[in-house]
């Protein structure tokens, strides 16, 4: 095989259609593209969503809601993950390093899944109320969060 015998396989490719050149090619006349009409004539373009001057329905519905481009990168963390670490003093780096939270993770909070039987130190960790309540029965600490 040389490069200059190569060449598609049979059937892979078709001749390209010759419109607008007369009736036997049965693509003759308008050339496939009806009659009249913006889209008939040569340079009749108009951009997606065009409605020929109303106002397009994108603008005619309202602006509703809200999506946060970080909701996911604020992760929850359960006590039994809290349980399973051989850390004593927690925060979100030593959870990053530890594989419990993603590493592009901005924030991290603990909520009460599953049970704590030993003494933990969170630090710049989130925690719920029902959370808070159960590190600090087995005579854990939690340094707060700063409200951001």
């Amino acid at each position: 095989m040389r490069l200059n015998n190569l060449k598609p396989g049979d059937g892979s490719t078709h001749a390209k259609k010759r419109v607008g050149r007369g009736i036997g090619s049965g693509l003759g006349k308008t050339a496939g593209r009806g009659h009249k009409g913006q889209k008939s004539r040569a340079g009749g373009f108009h951009k997606t969503g065009f409605e020929g001057g109303q106002m397009p329905l994108q603008r005619r519905l309202p602006k509703r809601g809200f999506v946060s481009l970080t909701h996911s990168r604020n992760v929850e963390v359960r006590l039994s993950e809290l349980e399973k670490l051989p850390l004593v003093d927690i925060d979100l780096l030593s959870l990053k390093q530890a594989g419990i939270v993603p590493g592009d993770a901005l924030s991290a909070k603990v909520i009460l899944s599953g049970k704590l039987t030993r003494k933990i130190n969170l630090t710049g960790v989130g925690v719920t109320k029902g959370a808070r309540v159960a590190i600090e029965a087995v005579g854990g600490s939690i340094a707060d969060v700063a409200a951001a």
